[in-house]
């Protein structure tokens, strides 16, 4: 065991820090492993526990809430999210997994590696900025693109939403915006167009893009002929999300820069300290080789 105090200090941060995310993780893991396994008794045991009279969660969960509730588990929306849980649960465990066992066994081996992981992970974060500073334009153009895709191939309308159309009408509510560009965008998404066709009711654009009343995820339009009629005194056809959400970061530059800094920050310190312990662990090893 190193003697070094600094080093120690390093050790046992690394030890609490690395196990939260190792707990944190295997709850993910766990959770994502029974929605990918088992996503209808996920759904029911979930239903069940919020809406039950006896459940603790029953005074929080109204009719509204509960409606929310089942759009969340629509089994596409389920599958979808548990191979993104399992991918995000499975990288923070093993890399949570290498620091806690580096630090704990004082292992050199184990603390490179996952020194090697956050500098991987930390470089691919800075060239991303970096490349998005120089390159504004050219990822604007992809990220504007890649939005359009998303929306004309996977947004529909009406029941068994999937991820992404959930996703879009979260975003759309709570923004107060519509489509990537405008309500144009709908009108070259086939799956929107031939459902609205099916409804039979003239949908120009879906809930999400209308002004709503009351909470917001309920999509309740404050004018029901907007989905039919869209102005823009009873919707927001014209207000694309991009641009909102360009507006939004710029408004808010400041936070932006110090959640980067602060995200940083924490990622430099544990890179640092992996690579500290590991030379303190190898001169007490040195040490102890010669006399």
């Amino acid at each position: 065991m190193v003697a070094d105090c600094g080093a120690n200090c390093a050790r046992w941060l690394l030890c609490l820090t690395n196990f939260i995310c190792i707990c944190v993780s295997t709850g993910v893991l766990i959770v994502a492993t029974w929605l990918a396994a088992d996503k209808a008794s996920f759904i029911n045991t979930t239903l069940n526990i919020t809406t039950s009279k006896y459940s603790p969660a029953s005074n929080f969960v109204d009719e509204e809430a509960e409606k929310i509730l089942k759009e969340f588990v629509e089994p596409a929306v389920i599958e979808q999210a548990a191979y993104i849980l399992l991918a995000l649960g499975g990288l923070i465990f093993i890399i949570s997994f290498l620091g806690y066992c580096g630090a704990i066994k004082e292992s050199r081996v184990l603390l490179t590696t996952y020194g090697i992981f956050l500098i991987i992970i930390f470089a691919l974060q800075v060239s991303l900025i970096l490349l998005s500073t120089l390159y504004k334009s050219q990822a604007d153009h992809h990220s504007k693109g890649f939005l359009k895709t998303s929306l004309s191939k996977y947004y529909t309308t009406g029941a068994n939403k999937d991820a992404v159309t959930l996703s879009w009408d979260l975003i759309m509510a709570h923004m107060s915006c519509c489509g990537v560009d405008g309500y144009q965008d709908f009108r070259t998404a086939p799956l929107f167009v031939q459902k609205s066709g099916t409804e039979g009711l003239g949908r120009q654009v879906p809930e999400s893009c209308c002004i709503l009343t009351g909470d917001p995820l309920l999509l309740q339009p404050a004018f029901p002929s907007c989905i039919i009629s869209p102005t823009t005194s009873n919707s927001h056809l014209s207000t694309g999300c991009y641009n909102k959400f360009s507006t939004m970061v710029s408004d808010n530059l400041d936070m932006v820069i110090g959640v980067v800094v602060v995200v940083a920050a924490i990622q430099l310190l544990a890179i640092i300290f992996a690579f500290c312990l590991c030379r303190a662990v190898g001169q007490e090893r040195d040490y102890h080789y010669k006399y």
